[in-house]
């Protein structure tokens, strides 16, 4: 029965508006199943609609439009009943008998072609069975308009599908006009990203897709909302036809009906990096430390200085988007409770132009640093001691090392100081040799790294001598040890990636089969084998970043300046599908043609 439902299911608002019967007196009531019989698990079927589908010369004022079903249902959510074009205020409903009756607050407008969709809006009323959807198409003129486009939406980074994004088309092809009002046509897309935009008019659009976290139908780029956009203007080129399996309405979870449906367009959604320059947050971490935030990234600094603090005592570091400033003052002796900032930089005033400003940024001192210690218990480890961490991990450290992390910027240091050993299976120790050096992006960072290849079986450890490392507040380290040994499970697998063709400057992710953790990452800039180990059983994926700008970040897009994100690519196997299922105790060998792929 399900499947005959799904099947056919948009041929019967027609059928049932001529006054074909469709069911038989045998199938049951869904309202009223019997006590102690099997659940009910058949969503609500659509009996009659008003007005029929495709009809003409439909009034344009105190206009109603009903949905009849066989039995009674509910409106599970109100944002789902979705017209197109889109009206200013959103549809009303109320249920009636079996019924729901839509009306709108406002006229209709004359000789225009309408769609309502009420996917994913309603449900019967007892096992709360979701009705797969439907659109009725209907005109106020004496036409109705007759084509359609389809596409996919996905985050730009995971390629993941997005639910609930509002494409829109506009006949007005000017940049802002996504900014400034509704568009001529638009739609939501499903639980797989798609959307098909159906009876629209057949002429030239821009395309645009929005998460519209406000519902207003429009783009609100100072809301953070997420947009993304086809780089030429389209034309509708396929007839709409209740045939076409793009069109048709589908169970979410019938997921070869779903990926059978093609999809014209694919769009990549984005969060647009700010544009206007402001510190926009301050705050004061302790007694010598703060950090500074700006809306933008990439901001422009001339000078910093700090009232009352020589310029050789005052320690800055900006994030790799250069959007975020942290402060130290390198002096231990106790510091005023507010420290005046005073920073000199390209500010974007009130015309949305750049021009020199300095700002005073007042540092008030955290209430818990203001009172002194009032007894020896409330002294803690880190008011006395540098404070740092050390993190190797048994998978990565041949790739990544030792990782050192200081809470302040260190004054002194002793890394030649570190003992570094290794105990073979036999309890035998030896002295190992290693390398460290800063990192570039972080100067409380240190990186430490064995010379010698790490042998299975061996454990290593990592001595970090007393007081010899002093931080900007006179403190000096307590000793600690790390042991790490490399993975020994027999059941791990390991992948090698062999990427050809190699031109750009390219980011290597595998990520875990939700693409919501990164397991191992790798930069190139030439044809390199990448290695994979210590890999249990699961699925993963293999994701490409092309690094255009050899920032080693992915940078976002800008609509205004027709700037798409930095192009992601998954890599695909043989059977289309981009997750590469590892068994245990495997060896796997894959090789990429990078220009291929991004060809």
């Amino acid at each position: 029965m399900k499947k005959f439902f799904d099947k056919y299911f948009p041929l019967l608002p027609v059928s049932l508006v001529l006054g074909t019967v469709l069911f038989s007196h045998s199938c049951a009531n869904t309202t009223t199943p019997p006590s102690g019989g099997p659940k009910d698990t058949i969503p609500p079927v659509l009996v009659e609609l008003y007005p029929y589908p495709g009809a003409t010369h439909v009034p344009v004022h105190k206009t109603q439009l009903m949905f009849k079903f066989n039995e009674f249902v509910t409106v599970k959510d109100q944002q789902s009943i979705f017209l197109s074009p889109p009206m200013e205020k959103r549809p009303k409903f109320r249920l009636k008998g079996k019924a729901v009756i839509v009306s709108f607050e406002n006229d209709l407008d004359s000789n225009k072609t309408y769609t309502l969709d009420v996917t994913n809006a309603i449900a019967d009323n007892n096992e709360g069975n979701m009705f797969p959807g439907y659109t009725l198409a209907f005109s106020t003129g004496h036409d109705l308009d007759s084509m359609m486009i389809t596409g996919t939406v996905q985050d730009c980074n995971t390629l993941m599908p997005l639910k609930g994004v509002t494409v829109m088309l506009y006949k007005d092809h000017a940049d802002s006009a996504v900014f400034k009002h509704r568009p001529d046509a638009a739609g939501k897309t499903d639980d797989w990203g798609f959307f098909c935009l159906r009876n629209i008019q057949d002429t030239v659009y821009r395309l645009y897709a929005v998460k519209d976290d406000n519902n207003d139908n429009m783009y609100q780029a100072e809301n953070n909302e997420l947009i993304a956009f086809w780089d030429t203007l389209i034309r509708p080129a396929t007839v709409v036809s209740d045939s076409l399996p793009e069109v048709m309405k589908y169970l979410m979870t019938d997921t070869l009906a779903c990926l059978a449906r093609k999809s014209e367009f694919e769009l990549n959604m984005f969060r647009e990096t700010p544009s206007k320059q402001l510190i926009v947050n301050k705050e004061r971490l302790g007694e010598r430390t703060a950090y500074i935030t700006f809306m933008a990234p990439y901001a422009q600094i001339d000078s910093i200085w700090i009232k009352g603090v020589p310029h050789e005592k005052l320690i800055t570091q900006f994030n790799l988007e250069r959007d975020s400033l942290e402060i130290w003052v390198n002096d231990p002796k106790k510091q005023p409770d507010t420290l005046f900032l005073y920073v000199d930089y390209m500010k974007t005033d009130t015309l949305g132009a750049l021009v020199p400003f300095t700002e005073e940024v007042k540092l008030a001192k955290p209430r818990q640093f203001g009172a002194a210690k009032s007894s020896s218990r409330d002294i803690k480890k880190e008011d006395t001691t540098a404070v740092f961490t050390v993190t190797a991990e048994p998978e990565t450290i041949e790739q990544y090392g030792y990782v050192f992390e200081f809470k302040y910027p260190l004054v002194q240091s002793a890394f030649d100081s570190l003992e570094f050993r290794s105990v073979n299976p036999r309890q035998q120790e030896a002295a190992e040799k290693y390398t460290y050096q800063q990192d570039s992006l972080n100067l409380r960072k240190y990186i430490v790294k064995p010379v010698s290849k790490l042998l299975p079986g061996y454990e290593y450890f990592l001595k970090v001598p007393h007081r010899k490392f002093v931080d900007i507040n006179g403190f000096y380290n307590d000793s600690l040890e790390v042991k790490v040994s490399l993975p020994n499970d027999d059941k791990l697998s390991s992948m090698s990636v062999i990427l050809k063709d190699v031109h750009n400057k390219y980011i290597i992710d595998l990520l875990n089969e939700k693409r919501d953790k990164i397991i191992r990452s790798y930069t190139v800039e030439q044809d390199a084998t990448l290695l994979f180990p210590y890999i249990t059983a699961g699925k993963y994926s293999l994701r490409i970043t092309e690094d255009l700008n050899r920032n080693g970040l992915v940078d976002t897009g800008n609509l205004l300046e027709h700037k798409q994100p930095e192009k992601v690519k998954f890599f695909k196997l043989q059977d289309g599908t981009f997750l590469i299922d590892i068994p245990e105790m495997t060896e796997l060998e894959q090789t990429i043609d990078v220009a291929e792929m991004f060809r």
